[in-house]
């Protein structure tokens, strides 16, 4: 029988070994989603240059996303290590919160599968429930928060023996989990929130979330005073969900249906649970991990990962561990069948993107800041052939640029993401989009007004290949031409400077 105190050494072992697979070799490969992986690494530059989220530049997404990568790119030096160390300290520190919350909650043959779930969910390089070979760091703040959620819903059991300081470090661990998700992505953030005072009133648990909610808020109110973008974020989310925030009864249904799977082992495990205890505060719970998980997922573009029935479903299992009977023991194997297939799935991946990233493998992305981004073809899905002249590309729009000399200032690209600034070293405009991901957070009819979006650029790169290029064009090419004259054209791109000097 293993004992309480072996689980969260297995469990610290775990992210240990997960962080140095991603992290050590320093390289970032991807075969998948190139374009998203640039909005990151262009956020890392941005930081790097001293603009502030929110502030710099507009993202409906949180300071941590762009903040985790430049915290890699500054203990690297180099863009190609910016997302796997990044991710890697966020793994780190993940693990210490995942170690107590588990090993204090937790009987030890639930807490170490549990915990390996969620540090690979968080470790893995995929957007969720695609192939394995589709390696990217696209969306990774979405598996920030289901991990964070995850073990702040397991919260919701007593410790099953308190311990020395047990109270305060429950108090830290639910805020810290909090924070992370409020300014990763404020969708997982409410639903954190909400848990919390939802914890607030329940017996036993009342003290620890109220003053987990306290700890928030002012944690919340000191990254203010350094910050000073919440209302500019709030801004940028309204005008986010104005363009892609309704999808409808229909987005809820295909959720659900493509994880039917998952919800009849939920309710499976949830229902012997409820059928043991006979708990209406349970039921409750339970109904919740399903009505928030789908309402989350409904809202993002992954196709699996319903994260909070897994995490429902620890909560179930310890409470018929806790429990007499066949059910006890036979419990563990249950919980263990439901958590082993993404498990491995998502170790699988892992190891395969630090194998990659070691030999080397692939193509660097063309500019000279990206020499350690590189781009492979595995046997992935897609249109393999777009996005190698997507990639390819970006060479010749660097020399092309180079040539221009120093008068080509601050650059912009009329497509989804600028790689220039980064990619080249130059300093990036102000006042911009993050990203322009045509209606998600563009539209025809909801856009920043070109005099903004343009105010602090010189120099417009326009492609042949492009990700949404042709739509910008015709909301922003009238602007361009009036303002800009073209000065170069090669195959993949025409480059236009500004007619006269900036305002």
């Amino acid at each position: 029988m293993m004992r309480q105190a072996t689980a969260p050494v297995l469990i610290a072992l775990i992210g240990l070994s997960c962080a140095l697979i991603l992290g050590a070799p320093g390289r970032t490969i991807t075969s998948a989603f190139a374009n998203d992986v640039l909005i990151f690494l262009d956020g890392a530059h941005r930081i790097s240059r001293g603009q502030v989220p929110n502030r710099d530049f507009h993202t409906a997404l949180g300071p941590l996303v762009y903040l985790i990568p430049a915290a890699g790119y500054w203990i690297t030096g180099s863009l190609g290590g910016a997302l796997p160390v990044g991710m890697a300290l966020v793994i780190l520190f993940f693990t210490l919160l995942a170690a107590h919350v588990l090993g204090s909650r937790l009987h030890p043959l639930l807490a170490v599968p549990v915990g390996a779930f969620l540090i690979l969910l968080l470790a893995v390089p995929i957007n969720l429930g695609d192939r394995i070979g589709a390696l990217s760091f696209a969306m990774f703040y979405n598996r920030i928060g289901w991990a964070a959620l995850g073990l702040l819903v397991i919260m919701y059991l007593p410790p099953l023996v308190p311990r020395p300081w047990q109270e305060a470090r429950d108090v830290l661990c639910a805020a810290a989990l909090t924070l992370l998700q409020l300014y990763s992505k404020l969708t997982y953030g409410a639903v954190a929130l909400a848990f919390l005072v939802f914890l607030a009133v329940i017996p036993g648990q009342r003290r620890r979330a109220a003053l987990a909610l306290a700890v928030v808020m002012a944690a919340a109110a000191v990254a203010e005073l350094f910050w000073r973008g919440t209302a500019s974020h709030l801004a940028d989310l309204v005008e986010t969900a104005r363009i892609s925030g309704g999808r409808g009864t229909g987005a809820l249904i295909n959720v659900t249906l493509r994880n039917f799977a998952d919800l009849a082992v939920f309710a499976l495990i949830a229902g012997l649970a409820l059928w043991q205890e006979r708990s209406l505060r349970d039921a409750v719970f339970y109904a919740g991990c399903v009505a928030a998980g789908l309402l989350i997922v409904s809202q993002n573009a992954h196709n699996w990962g319903v994260i909070t029935l897994y995490a429902g479903s620890a909560v179930a299992a310890q409470r018929l561990v806790g429990s007499a009977g066949t059910l006890a023991a036979a419990t563990p194997l249950l919980l263990l069948a439901f958590t082993l297939p993404p498990t491995l799935y998502h170790a699988s991946a892992l190891v395969l993107h630090g194998a990659l990233a070691t030999a080397n493998a692939g193509t660097p992305l063309g500019l000279p800041g990206f020499r350690d981004v590189r781009y492979t073809r595995l046997w992935s899905a897609g249109d393999h052939g777009f996005s190698r002249l997507y990639v390819g590309s970006f060479a010749s729009g660097g020399q092309a640029l180079q040539r221009l000399g120093p008068a080509i200032g601050r650059v912009a690209t009329l497509d989804f993401v600028n790689p220039f600034p980064a990619g080249l070293g130059l300093p990036p405009p102000r006042g911009d989009n993050a990203w322009l991901h045509w209606n998600r957070n563009v539209s025809a009819e909801h856009h920043l007004p070109p005099a903004q979006l343009y105010r602090d650029v010189d120099t417009i790169m326009e492609p042949r290949i492009g990700i949404n290029s042709l739509q910008l064009r015709g909301i922003y090419g009238s602007f361009i031409d009036r303002h800009f004259v073209p000065v170069l054209k090669t195959d993949d791109w025409t480059i236009h400077m500004r007619k006269e000097p900036r305002p």
